[in-house]
């Protein structure tokens, strides 16, 4: 009984020891992303349409190589009503046997186009892979600074509590002394609830925003999420930006979506040539052996498979005369193709340009913004510092106290989206360059939420 309770101690720590380690598990924002990467849905059906694509391309390959078959073929025939000894035998039974092989001369190059063509999806569907990557990429990183802007407004919110229950057991006192009424102290109290909920609600937000994060991730319902928070200073606020004719040459570049709409055109010039080789005459190689027998003959099976043994070589040419409007019609119809194509490739091109742009305003804008809440931020907290001085003499009254108090946590408020938002917004610009994202690889201060 002694060795078994030491055994379940034993396992017990083990197990608390294996559930801490996964409880505590650090889940910053490269983590996130290499988590997303290797387990995302869409990315795993991404991979499979690219081995789909892979495996049509070994088939068209193989349309180059003679194909080869083996047939036979057996009858068993029953005369009822015949007579022996004139027709011989009511029954007979007779067998075939053939070895049989094609092969395409020449078809106006389909092959060798669909081929090329074929070659071209796989590029684009490898392209696709990036694009699935890239967008969870991104849609990671909006949560994942989402969570950052929730976790300082909770800051903000508990230094809020933590002066409103200051202010209150302050009030008191100064109730006491008859420097204040107790409708003062009543306001205080009052505030001192509304901010106790402002906390609650910060907080609940920033539950949500981990779990929109938990969800990108895909992760079960048990799994915990601890995310860690690091500490941004100014410089990862306030990065020089590069000129937007710059960003815009990089997304071009780098960008999967442009490459894929540039081959989907490629692509689409290949069904072009591959409609107008339905006008060019095909030709086409066969050759097979084969034997046969038949009982009743007075013949061995033997000498009948070796004396009916024969060879056949032959070659059809098949030359289109008038194709009823097919051929015409489907030239017509991949031009068209070609046309929409490019007119994507157009597209793509301008959706980069709006995004790089818009991305760039945002980031250009919310430096200039946060730069002037931080103003708005110093301002608003000397005000508040001397109207609570003032309080605490009895020179000023709630009113004026609350006021300055709720300006200076909008004036936080204001600050700290302005901060995430220009942060997002250059991390943005970073990545569409590919340059990638500065939070995955620095090395920051910070703690576990």
């Amino acid at each position: 009984m002694k060795g078994f309770a030491i055994l379940i101690i034993f396992c017990t720590a083990i197990m608390g020891e294996g559930y801490g380690q996964d409880t505590l598990r650090k889940w910053d924002l490269k983590n996130c992303i290499d988590y997303a990467l290797e387990h995302n849905i869409q990315i795993k059906k991404s991979k499979i349409s690219l081995e789909e694509s892979r495996e049509n391309t070994l088939q068209a390959k193989s349309q180059l190589f003679p194909s080869l078959s083996f047939s036979t073929g057996h009858d068993l025939v029953n005369r009822p009503y015949s007579n022996q000894e004139t027709n011989g035998d009511k029954n007979s039974y007779s067998g075939n046997y053939g070895l049989n092989s094609s092969v395409a001369l020449y078809n106006g190059g389909k092959l060798r186009l669909g081929i090329r063509q074929q070659e071209l999806s796989d590029k684009i569907q490898e392209l696709y892979i990036r694009e699935a990557g890239n967008n969870i990429q991104v849609s990671i990183t909006e949560s994942y600074l989402q969570i950052l802007y929730a976790a300082e407004s909770v800051e903000i919110n508990r230094n809020t509590v933590e002066i409103s229950e200051a202010q209150c057991e302050r009030a008191k006192q100064l109730l006491e002394a008859g420097s204040v009424s107790r409708s003062d102290v009543a306001q205080l109290i009052s505030q001192y609830s509304s901010d106790k909920y402002q906390l609650v609600a910060a907080r609940s937000a920033l539950e949500e925003q981990k779990l929109v994060l938990k969800q990108l991730l895909e992760l079960n319902l048990r799994d915990e999420m601890h995310v860690f928070i690091p500490k941004l200073s100014e410089e990862d606020v306030m990065r020089s930006l590069p000129s937007k004719e710059e960003a815009y040459a990089a997304a071009l570049a780098y960008m999967p979506e442009i490459e894929s709409s540039r081959l989907a055109v490629e692509s689409a010039g290949y069904d072009v040539d591959i409609a107008r080789s339905g006008y060019l005459p095909s030709l086409n190689l066969s050759a097979g052996i084969g034997t046969s027998h038949l009982s009743g003959t007075g013949n061995s099976f033997g000498n009948q498979v070796k004396h009916n043994f024969n060879e056949s070589i032959g070659v059809t040419l098949n030359v289109p005369i008038y194709s009823r409007h097919q051929n015409k019609s489907a030239v017509k119809l991949a031009q068209l193709k070609v046309e929409n194509a490019g007119l994507d490739y157009l597209d793509a091109q301008k959706e980069i340009l709006k995004t790089v742009e818009t991305v760039y305003l945002d980031a250009l804008t919310y430096q200039n913004r946060y730069l002037a809440a931080v103003e708005s931020v110093n301002s608003a907290k000397i005000s508040y510092d001397l109207i609570q001085e003032q309080f605490n003499l009895g020179m000023k009254n709630t009113v004026e106290l609350l006021t300055e108090k709720n300006n200076f946590l909008s004036a936080q408020q204001e600050m700290i989206q302005a901060k995430y938002m220009a942060v997002l917004s250059y991390q943005l610009l970073n990545f569409y360059q590919g340059k990638g994202m500065d939070l995955l690889t620095k090395d920051t201060d910070g703690r576990m939420e």
